[in-house]
């Protein structure tokens, strides 16, 4: 079976591991990758969703079978164990992923992990850095007709390590605002185009125009590479 685009970058970004947790599963396609390529020894299916859960456990299995993976249903990182080795999380909120790796009891960060938020990437930035969390790779990519944000990285060996993002790098992601990538600034552009047809609308308040205003000029200021 081909993979989607968006599941094909995300499988690309995935490294070796003997144990690979995908929370949040759907279909299973990303442990069917990590399986079928020998990159994990031990693979967990995780999600909320009973059918979703059936749908990947189906896919999966022969492995299941012979003990190379595992379905849990439950929310989050409930029944993943925190010495799994690495973590992959696509598809959810930004803030949904935060509470997940925060939460008192189950949340821990992972050796390893890939997150593919679909809002407020840069609330999960902000959680990474300031919780033990070191950011390899952050940048937007266009898949099968969308744009999408995603977060490579693993933990924080020492306190040495810990980085500094500026305001820039933390809502656009450091590899976007310093590599300027052509789906980053498509998307740029079409934000901006965007907050243009809001600012057309009759009867818009004076104080929603002015962050519009606001948003639209340090959108442009992207565009015209102006974020030093």
């Amino acid at each position: 079976m081909g993979y989607s685009k968006r599941i094909e970058t995300i499988c690309s970004l995935l490294k070796p591991a003997t144990t690979f947790a995908d929370v949040g599963c759907d279909h299973g396609y990303c442990s069917e990758y990590m399986l079928k390529n020998g990159l994990c020894e031990f693979a967990i299916l995780s999600d909320i969703s009973k059918g979703s859960l059936e749908k990947a456990t189906m896919l999966l299995k022969d492995y299941v079978k012979n003990g190379k993976a595992k379905g849990i249903l439950g929310n989050g990182f409930v029944g993943v164990p925190k010495d799994t080795q690495e973590v992959l999380i696509a598809g959810m909120g930004g803030e949904e992923i935060v509470a997940i790796l925060s939460h008192e009891r189950y949340g821990f960060m992972p050796e390893k992990f890939v997150f593919q938020p679909m809002l407020n990437p840069d609330k999960l930035r902000a959680y990474i850095l300031d919780n033990g969390g070191f950011i390899e790779r952050d940048y937007t990519f266009f898949a099968d007709g969308k744009f999408y944000d995603v977060i490579v990285g693993r933990k924080r060996r020492t306190d040495e390590e810990k980085q500094s993002y500026n305001a820039w790098e933390t809502e656009f992601g450091r590899d976007n605002i310093i590599e300027r990538g052509e789906a980053f600034l498509a998307r740029t552009a079409r934000k901006k185009k965007d907050i243009d047809g809001f600012l057309n609308r009759e009867g818009l308040q004076d104080k929603s125009r002015e962050e519009l205003l606001e948003r639209k000029n340090r959108l442009q200021r992207i565009l015209d590479n102006e974020t030093d």
